[in-house]
C-alpha cells in the first residue's frame, strides 16, 4: 500500500497495511530546509519543498497546507505581519465595528493568501497525487470569527450580543466552504477545520452557538467530496458528548482528552488523530518511549485511528524521536 491508500483503508474502516502517520510540522518543517518562517508562511514553494522532502525522509503519510491560521483573515482584510522564527501576527479588522461591509469578501481565486494555499495543493497533487493523502485547511466558524473580531472581543460578543456573534460565524462558515470546496477542486482529499478558540467555552455555549454552524460547514465539504477533519487544541473532552454528533470523519485529540472516553463517545466510525504530549511526550521523550507510547494508544482505541501527537511538533525535537513517531504500527 501507498500512503494514500492506508490512509483512506483506515478511514473507510478498511484493513491498511500500517497505522497512518500525520505529524504536525509547522516550524519543524522550516527549520528541515533551513528556511524562516516568514518564506515558509509566505511562499507555497517554501512550504511545498518543505512538506515533500519531510514526507521523503521521515516516510510518513500526508502533505500538509497548514502554516498558520490567517489565510482567511488575510483575505478579510485583516494585516499580517510575518515573523522569522514563529507564525504570523494579525491586526483584527473588526476590532471597533460591527459593521460588516467594512470588510473585504474573500475570494479563493484572487486572494493572495487563499492563492497561496491553492497552489500550494496543486503543486502537491503533482508531487503525489493519490500517493500521499493531501490535507487543505480552513478556519473554523469560532477561530475566524475570532480572528476577525479578536479574541477577547468577539468573546465578549457571545454574551453581549450573541445574533451578531452568530451572523458573523455565519458569514465565516460560507468563506470556509468555498475556501474549502476550492481546495477540493484542486487535489486535497481532506479539509482540515481549526476551531481552537471552541475549547474555551462552555458546553452550553458551544451548543447553541458553535455546533450548528460547524455542522453546517462539515455537511458542505462532505457533499463538495472531502473528507473532514476536526481540530480543537486544549482540553475538550466537555465538547466530545456534541463533536459525537457533527458527523465528523477525523477528530483530532490533544493530551488532555481523554481518549478511551472519546472512542466510546465517537464509536467505531470516527478516526481518532493524536494524543502524546507534543512537549513532554515526543520533544523531551526518548525513541523506545515514543513508540510504546503510540501502540499504547492504539492497542487501547483501536481502528481507526492515525499516529499524530496532540497537536503540532514542536521545533528543536530531536530528529531520532519524529524517526520514532513515524516507525511503521501493523495495523490490526
Amino acid at each position: 500500500m501507498n500512503s494514500y491508500e492506508r490512509y483512506m483503508a483506515m478511514v473507510n474502516g478498511q484493513k491498511a497495511d500500517i497505522v497512518p502517520r500525520i505529524p504536525i510540522l509547522m516550524h519543524f518543517a522550516a527549520q528541515h530546509i533551513n528556511a524562516s518562517y516568514n518564506d515558509f508562511a509566505r511562499d507555497y514553494k517554501v512550504m511545498c519543498d518543505a512538506n515533500q522532502r519531510l514526507v521523503v525522509d521521515y516516510d510518513f503519510d500526508q502533505l500538509d497546507v497548514m502554516s498558520d491560521p490567517y489565510r482567511e483573515t488575510s483575505a478579510f482584510g485583516g494585516q499580517i505581519s510575518y515573523m522569522e522564527q514563529t507564525v504570523p501576527r494579525c491586526t483584527a479588522p473588526l476590532a471597533d465595528s460591527k459593521d460588516f461591509s467594512t470588510l473585504l469578501k474573500p475570494d479563493p481565486s484572487t486572494s493572495e493568501r487563499m492563492v497561496n494555499a491553492i497552489n500550494g495543493i496543486k503543486a502537491f497533487k503533482e508531487f503525489g497525487y493519490k500517493q500521499y493523502s493531501i490535507t487543505g485547511w480552513v478556519e473554523g466558524p469560532a477561530a475566524e470569527a475570532a480572528n476577525v473580531r479578536g479574541i477577547e472581543t468577539f468573546l465578549v460578543d457571545m454574551f453581549d450580543d450573541v445574533q451578531f456573534a452568530s451572523d458573523l460565524m455565519d458569514l465565516c462558515v460560507d468563506v470556509a466552504i468555498e475556501f474549502a470546496i476550492a481546495q477540493i477542486n484542486s487535489g486535497c482529499d481532506t479539509i482540515g477545520i481549526g476551531d481552537a478558540i471552541a475549547s474555551q467555552i462552555s458546553t452550553d455555549m458551544y451548543e447553541r452557538l458553535v455546533f450548528p454552524k460547524e455542522k453546517r460547514l462539515i455537511k458542505a465539504i462532505q457533499d463538495a467530496g472531502g473528507l473532514t477533519r476536526l481540530h480543537i487544541c486544549g482540553d475538550i473532552n466537555h465538547l466530545m458528548p456534541l463533536i459525537s454528533d457533527l458527523d465528523v470523519d477525523i477528530v483530532d485529540c490533544d493530551w488532555q482528552v481523554d481518549i478511551n472516553n472519546t472512542r466510546k463517545l465517537l464509536g467505531p466510525k470516527v478516526t481518532i488523530a493524536g494524543n502524546l504530549d507534543p512537549v513532554n511526550k515526543i520533544l523531551r521523550s526518548t525513541p523506545e518511549k515514543i513508540r510504546q507510547g503510540f501502540l499504547d494508544i492504539y492497542n487501547e482505541i483501536g481502528n481507526p485511528y492515525f499516529v499524530n501527537a496532540g497537536c503540532e511538533i514542536p521545533p528543536g525535537t530531536p530528529v531520532e524521536n519524529l524517526t520514532a513517531m513515524c516507525e511503521p504500527i501493523e495495523a490490526m
